[in-house]
C-alpha cells in the first residue's frame, strides 16, 4: 500500500501512536507533513527528522499533491483537514487501519489488555533488542533505554501495543497475541464488560492456526472472551510460570513479565536467557517513573495510571518499595465518563496512600456534561481515607507540597493528562 505513496499528511501527528507511524514513513523516504493542536516533544522530534509540522487544524495545511492522509482516532469527523481531504479525493486512513496494513505484511506480536500492555511491550522490546531479534517496535510510551516510542527493525517482526479503544486492535493481524488481562474500561464506548469480552474474542479469532494466544486462563474476563471466540491458534497460559524476579516492584509487573517470557520462548529465546533479559528491565516512561529528588529531599514519581485497577496495583507496588515512608498522591482523573462510571472503584483505590490530593478532571476528548466533578470523587474517597482534599490549581498544589512535606517523603503524580508537570515544578 505504501510502496507508490510519496507524500503523507498526518492529522494529530503529536499522538504517541501516530507519531511512530510518521517516523516510520520518514525512514522509508516518504515526505511527511502533519498537524496538531500543540507543540510537544514528539512532533519536535519529527521536525528534526525532516517532517513539516503545522500547529492548529486548517485546510490550508494540505497541499494538493498529498497522496495519503493518516489521522488519529481522536480526530473528529468534522475536522477541517479531514473534510477537505475527502473533498480533494485524497485516500484517508485512520491510524489503526494504517497500522493494520503494516501488520499484514509483518510477523506481528500484538500485546493487548486493559492494563499492563505498555509495560509488557517495553519488556519485550528491550529483551528482543538485546537478543538481536531486531524488531520494529510501536509502543504507547517511551522505552527508557532508547528514549523512544518507535524502533525501526530489519527482520520483518512487528512488536506492537494493541489498543482496545473503539476496537482499534481488530485492524491487526497477530501471529502471537498477548492478553495481559481484561477489565472494565472505555465504558463510554463499550457500555458493559460483556461487550469488552466480545471485542477481545474477535481479536482472539484473528489469530491463525499456526499462531499463539498468550493469556491467563484463570482470569475470569479472559475465560469469557475465550468462550465467545472461534479459537484457531494455540493457547499458552502464562499464569503457570513460577519463580520470577524483577528489578521493578509490583506483582502486576511479575505477571507482565510472565506473559513476555512466554513470547520470548516462542521466538527461540531459551527460558533462562529470557528470564535474565527480563530481569534487567528498568521500567518505562510514566510507569512508576522516578523523576528525581527535590532540594528538600522529597522523592518524586510519576505514573500514567488512570483506571482503578492500575492505581491500586501501582500504589501496592509503591508501598512494597516504601514501607515506612509517607506517600502523598496527586491524582488527576481522566475523562468525565470514566470518573462517573467507575466512581466507586476509584474511591477504594488509594488505601495505600497516606494523603491524596485530587485535581480537576482532565477532559481530553470529552465535554463537561455537569454530571460529575472532582469534588464528588473526593467525597467518595473520604469514606475510606479521610486525608483527601480537592485542589484545582497546580500552582497551589506545588506550594502546598513544598510547605507540607519533609525529607524522604514520596510524592506520586498519577493520571493520563498533564499532571506530571507538578513533579517537574517541584524538582
Amino acid at each position: 500500500m505504501f510502496k507508490d505513496v510519496k507524500k503523507i499528511h498526518f492529522i494529530g501527528i503529536g499522538g504517541i501512536g501516530v507519531s511512530a507511524l510518521a517516523r516510520m514513513m520518514i525512514l522509508l523516504n516518504k515526505t511527511i507533513t502533519g498537524s496538531d493542536i500543540i507543540e510537544n516533544i514528539i512532533n519536535q522530534r519529527i521536525k528534526k527528522m525532516g517532517g513539516k509540522i503545522f500547529i492548529g487544524h486548517k485546510k490550508t495545511n494540505l497541499s494538493k499533491n498529498i497522496d495519503m492522509i493518516i489521522y488519529s482516532p481522536a480526530i473528529k469527523k468534522n475536522n477541517p483537514e479531514l473534510v477537505y481531504a475527502k473533498k480533494l479525493n485524497i485516500p484517508t486512513y485512520s491510524y489503526p487501519h494504517a497500522l493494520g496494513l503494516i501488520s499484514k505484511n509483518n510477523y506481528t506480536i500484538a500485546v493487548s489488555g486493559t492494563h499492563g500492555k505498555t509495560s509488557t511491550t517495553a519488556m519485550l522490546a528491550e529483551a528482543m533488542i538485546s537478543a538481536k531479534k531486531d524488531p520494529t517496535v510501536i509502543i504507547g510510551g517511551f522505552l527508557r533505554k532508547q528514549k523512544d516510542n518507535f524502533i525501526q527493525g530489519k527482520k520483518g517482526i512487528l512488536l506492537v501495543e494493541a489498543c482496545e479503544y473503539k476496537k482499534s486492535f481488530l485492524n491487526l493481524f497477530p501471529n502471537i497475541l498477548v492478553i495481559t488481562n481484561i477489565d472494565n474500561d472505555h465504558l463510554d464506548y463499550y457500555k458493559n464488560i460483556k461487550n469488552i469480552q466480545k471485542s477481545f474474542a474477535e481479536l482472539i479469532s484473528r489469530v491463525p492456526k499456526n499462531g499463539f494466544i498468550i493469556c491467563n486462563k484463570k482470569e475470569e474476563n479472559t475465560q469469557q472472551a475465550l468462550k465467545f471466540s472461534k479459537i484457531k491458534g494455540k493457547i499458552i497460559d502464562y499464569s503457570k510460570i513460577k519463580n520470577f524476579k524483577l528489578n521493578v516492584p509490583g506483582k502486576h509487573n511479575i505477571e507482565n513479565a510472565k506473559a513476555a517470557l512466554s513470547v520470548l520462548e516462542l521466538i527461540d529465546i531459551k527460558k533462562e536467557e529470557g528470564k535474565k533479559l527480563l530481569g534487567k528491565y528498568a521500567g518505562t516512561w510514566r510507569r512508576f517513573e522516578y523523576k528525581g529528588k527535590t532540594k528538600k529531599g522529597i522523592l518524586i514519581y510519576d505514573d500514567y495510571a488512570h483506571h482503578p485497577s492500575e492505581i491500586k496495583a501501582m500504589l501496592q507496588a509503591a508501598r512494597e518499595k516504601f514501607r515506612k515512608k509517607k506517600i502523598i498522591v496527586v491524582f488527576q482523573p481522566h475523562l468525565y465518563s470514566r470518573t462517573k462510571l467507575l466512581l466507586n472503584d476509584f474511591s477504594k483505590s488509594f488505601n495505600q496512600a497516606d494523603e491524596i490530593i485530587v485535581t480537576d478532571i482532565y477532559a481530553a476528548r470529552e465535554k463537561d456534561t455537569g454530571l460529575i466533578h472532582a469534588i464528588d470523587l473526593v467525597k467518595r474517597i473520604k469514606r475510606y481515607n479521610s486525608f483527601c482534599q480537592y485542589s484545582p490549581d497546580f500552582k497551589g498544589i506545588v506550594k502546598y507540597l513544598k510547605e507540607n512535606t519533609k525529607k524522604d517523603d514520596v510524592v506520586i503524580t498519577i493520571g493520563a493528562g498533564d499532571i506530571y508537570k507538578i513533579g517537574e515544578k517541584l524538582i
